[in-house]
């Protein structure tokens, strides 16, 4: 990708520098510039209809549109705007799979993994927030299919009893700064940095004490 410190902070600083950036703009070229991540436009939510048009729709505000194409990892502010400005209002949805799983937890257990993980000075990834109630920690691909086999060579039971639940290709997470259905903003517990989001951790590193906690905190 070829980015550097400077390159951050020139994305950071789009939005003051060309007036007429949003602020998902700005986070989208972010993500897909600096920590390459695969972006999609996603429905909003509002009164309890979502933005898709569909009056059976399953997830309210948290979903990708079906007719607003992928942003690419590696996609420019510019081709970022242009993209954007076909659906203002948007929220700003990564696809999971490519270069990262996501392991969900309760944020509470997550909140006191990701304590206990920073004190033994293990590697984190990006951790964000829902207003739901759950924790999503970025890990390595593949880590969703193999979820069941490593919780189980530690001895652990099936993810379901542990309230952990593995996110693999095909799925979409709300990004931070925006609303996740109408319920509120997705905010980071843990933010992307260099040496983290580009190459997000094994899961295996986190699991043990991702599940040590869920375990205590179903208890």
């Amino acid at each position: 990708m070829g980015f550097t410190i400077g390159g951050i902070r020139e994305i950071r600083s789009g939005t003051r520098r060309r007036g007429g950036r949003s602020s998902e703009c700005t986070a989208v070229a972010e993500f897909t510039g600096l920590w390459g991540w695969d972006v999609v436009a996603g429905a909003r939510a509002a009164g309890g209809a979502c933005s898709c048009g569909r009056t059976d729709c399953g997830e309210p505000g948290a979903h990708p549109l079906e007719f607003a194409p992928q942003v690419q990892a590696g996609a420019t502010l510019d081709e970022v705007t242009k993209t954007w400005s076909e659906f203002p209002g948007a929220s700003v949805m990564l696809a999971v799979g490519r270069a990262f799983d996501v392991i969900e937890v309760a944020e509470p257990a997550g909140r006191r993994a990701l304590v206990r993980l920073e004190r033994m000075g293990l590697p984190v990834g990006p951790v964000t927030a829902t207003p739901e109630g759950r924790a999503h920690f970025f890990v390595a691909p593949g880590a969703a299919a193999e979820l069941s086999e490593l919780l189980y060579r530690m001895g652990w039971d099936d993810p379901t009893s542990l309230d952990l639940r593995g996110l693999g290709p095909g799925t979409f997470i709300t990004a931070p700064p925006s609303d996740r259905g109408g319920l509120g903003p997705v905010r980071w517990l843990r933010q992307p940095a260099l040496d983290s989001a580009t190459k997000p951790p094994a899961a295996r590193l986190l699991l043990g004490t991702l599940a040590y906690v869920a375990h205590r905190s179903r208890a």
